[in-house]
């Protein structure tokens, strides 16, 4: 596939999932083996796995807005960054909600089989996110 609709692919994951919750996208875009390495260890498998992040991120900022701020790809690796946007309203992580507006720049490389995103790698600043959630630092 094409770097070109690779890139495609992330941007209908930004607009049509994380965006507007279409989960019924997962099966087009996400490999069955999807592995999703995020900060602190963390790692959401398979399809399942993604669903549960789209979930958890969703239902903590239901008004969540997500934009694209840069996205190049090369061979089958896609790098993007995007910038995320919401209301703390619901409990995440064992977090209680804060009502407080938060933006965290999220950046991800991504990694493609057979057109669908099968492995990613996202970095973001915890320490802003938990600062801007009004929520205590997680403890060692």
């Amino acid at each position: 596939m094409s770097v070109e609709k690779n890139k495609a692919v992330i941007r209908r994951i930004y607009e049509e999932i994380f965006k507007k919750g279409n989960m019924a996208l997962i099966d087009e875009v996400i490999t069955p083996n999807y592995i999703s390495h995020a900060p602190g260890g963390q790692e959401y498998k398979g399809r399942e796995g993604f669903k549960q992040f789209i979930t958890q991120t969703r239902n903590a900022m239901p008004d969540l807005d997500i934009k694209i701020e840069h996205i190049i790809a090369e061979g089958d690796k896609v790098a993007h960054c995007g910038k995320m946007t919401g209301t703390f309203t619901g409990e995440v992580m064992g977090i209680a909600p804060t009502g407080k507006k938060v933006t965290i720049i999220v950046t991800t490389i991504s990694r493609f089989e057979n057109g669908k995103e099968a492995e990613a790698w996202m970095v973001y600043d915890q320490l802003s996110m938990y600062q801007q959630m009004g929520a205590p630092l997680p403890s060692q």
